[in-house]
């Protein structure tokens, strides 16, 4: 087993705390390794090849701190260079620095989790995820 060692704001660490206390994880490894399995699995090598390529339709939240440097312009440049995924957005100031965004996309699995890694990894992107909606499109 390796060692790695991650930066973690304080807020964030306090709810990882809670989430151990709750679920009764031994320590916080543990409780970090059943997240990624988690993470992994929505998309692991168990999923069938077709099922990953059919379109389905999505839904990305996420917010973000409008005040990060750049962060909004790149955010929507993030959205344009994905335009033919995008079907709708919704924009929410929640606070003087705090906005949600929710999108309704639609594409294929893989497609859809690239625009939204490339959304929630984005430093000032404080929340972020994706509901993917497997759906049959009618092409017409």
């Amino acid at each position: 087993m390796e060692r790695v060692t991650i930066s973690i704001d304080g807020d964030l660490l306090t709810t990882l705390d809670d989430l151990i206390a709750r679920r009764g994880y031994a320590n916080r490894s543990e409780a970090v390794r059943d997240i990624l399995r988690q993470a992994i699995g929505i998309d692991g090598p168990n999923t069938a090849q077709e099922e990953r390529k059919a379109p389905c339709l999505g839904a990305l939240s996420y917010v973000y701190d409008h005040a990060r440097r750049n962060l909004g312009r790149r955010l929507i440049e993030t959205q344009h260079h994905h335009h033919d995924l995008t079907v709708a957005t919704l924009h929410v100031h929640l606070d003087h620095r705090s906005c949600l965004e929710v999108a309704v996309l639609r594409g294929t699995p893989a497609d859809l989790r690239a625009l939204a890694d490339s959304v929630t990894t984005q430093r000032g992107v404080r929340y972020g995820g994706l509901q993917l909606i497997p759906v049959a499109l009618d092409p017409a």
